[in-house]
């Protein structure tokens, strides 16, 4: 898609869940320094809080906004769009990047139901209520003949999910999101809604807290090898989100494969050693 000239010369309104730290964080930077406007969400108050400081200090003068939003709860997601929609005006940009891999990596069976719980409302049922509440904002502005406005959301592909060490409740409702991904892309066709395109957002493995935890020491040292930075990730997705044309795209920070045999290239090094 050629995006019009004078929707690509402006900065672009941009949504990020789950930003009070990780990637969400270091994307919000991207964009911000790339001049765009941005707004984030945090269930954590004080996470939030420390980003929004952060941020300002950075970036005085920025458009940005914060908003405290547990994703599992639609109240709180409606009224996080409509503040986005206040703050920023157009939002071209959406990504749902709100989520969890549990507590522990562990077998189902040895997993705190309270634990499993939290992890398929979170990524799953959050990610429904967030891709349902960015197209009632989308269907509010201006109608175009391809995609202008784009959601990204954060699944797995099988393969994806084949190489993660995470546990099932992660894995499965991660894949759930993939698949969200697919049956909104064929929704918007057949209600001709062509304003809008939704994608799949792959930033790998992102050396933050929720890849590291419970994890044993051996596979800890292998991803330290080779998971990537969160400022490194959003490098070079920003580019990527920014430029999006069309709908049910994949943008990955590198290819699944590559993430696959550099973990198996680490794994074989660790055992030499």
């Amino acid at each position: 898609m050629r995006t019009e000239p004078a929707h690509q010369a402006d900065p672009l309104g941009i949504v990020i869940t789950g930003a009070g730290s990780g990637i969400g964080y270091a994307l919000a930077r991207e964009f911000l320094a790339a001049g765009d406007k941005v707004v984030i969400s945090a269930r954590n108050p004080e996470k939030l809080d420390r980003a929004m400081v952060s941020l300002r200090q950075d970036f005085p003068g920025a458009v940005l906004g914060g908003m405290v939003c547990d994703v599992r709860d639609p109240v709180m997601v409606d009224g996080f769009a409509s503040y986005a929609s206040r703050m920023i005006g157009r939002i071209d940009r959406w990504i749902n990047n709100a989520g969890t891999a549990g507590m522990k990596k562990r077998p189902l069976w040895e997993l705190d139901p309270e634990d499993i719980l939290e992890t398929g409302m979170t990524n799953l049922s959050g990610t429904l209520l967030l891709c349902a509440a960015a197209v009632k904002v989308m269907d509010g502005q201006p109608v175009t003949q391809k995609p202008s406005y784009h959601i990204f959301n954060m699944g797995f592909s099988q393969a994806g999910a084949m190489l993660s060490r995470s546990n099932i409740p992660h894995k499965a409702s991660k894949r759930g999101v993939a698949l969200v991904t697919g049956f909104l892309t064929r929704e918007f066709r057949k209600q001709e809604k062509t304003s809008i395109g939704v994608h799949e957002l792959s930033p790998g493995l992102v050396l933050t807290p929720l890849l590291l935890r419970d994890t044993p020491p051996q596979t800890l040292s292998v991803l330290r090898l080779v998971a990537r930075t969160p400022e490194e990730v959003a490098a070079v997705l920003v580019p990527k989100i920014r430029a999006i044309s069309g709908s049910n795209r994949n943008v990955r920070f590198r290819p699944v494969m590559l993430t696959a045999l550099s973990m198996f290239i680490a794994f074989a090094r660790k055992r030499k050693g």
